[in-house]
């Protein structure tokens, strides 16, 4: 091989590997993108809205709220100040409001808490510290500090549950039921 053949093959290396180098060297910084929002934030909030349930034509129970947040995965709902009613197949209405509730899409169960008032429709009147439908078994529980007050009956305990709209109950923990006389 000639001199300047080695030359221009040596030369030829030599530019290749500034070109290497280079490239290397000043390869640009990734921007800073702005962050995008966590994916476990999935959720819908709505303002005055109404979630309800229906089984073979007749509605189980009615909730509206002044806000409601919707997990848009699992359908499970929070609800804000929130007023509803609970259906008894005989016809009578149980009406209900309370600071707070959840609504779980899963089981269809809900639990209200935060001053927890009750009215039915035939004068029975009920507060509790929590109140829980188990949609499975269809009871409505009134939970803590239960108190039901109905023409001359004081009913007061831990629990008080019913199945019927609280035509009948049963009362558990420090039971305590009182007819006639001073009913407050």
């Amino acid at each position: 091989m000639s001199k300047m053949r080695k030359g221009l093959i040596a030369a030829a290396i030599a530019a290749f590997a500034a070109l290497v180098v280079w490239a290397v060297v000043t390869v640009p910084e990734t921007p800073d993108l702005p962050e995008t929002p966590a994916e476990s934030n999935k959720t819908m909030s709505y303002d005055g809205n109404e979630i309800s349930e229906e089984r073979n034509g007749r509605k189980i129970w009615d909730l509206t709220a002044e806000h409601i947040d919707v997990n848009i995965e699992t359908r499970d709902a929070v609800l804000e100040k929130l007023q509803g009613h609970f259906y008894a197949e005989d016809g009578r209405v149980v009406e209900v409001k309370a600071g707070k509730g959840t609504y779980a899409e899963g089981t269809k169960d809900i639990v209200l808490s935060d001053n927890v008032e009750i009215k039915n429709s035939d004068g029975a009147q009920l507060t509790c510290d929590e109140l829980r439908w188990d949609a499975q078994k269809e009871i409505l529980a009134a939970i803590g500090n239960a108190k039901a007050v109905k023409e001359d009956m004081l009913a007061t305990g831990d629990r008080i549950e019913s199945s019927d709209g609280f035509n009948k109950i049963k009362i558990s923990g420090k039971a305590h039921l009182r007819r006639g006389g001073e009913t407050k």
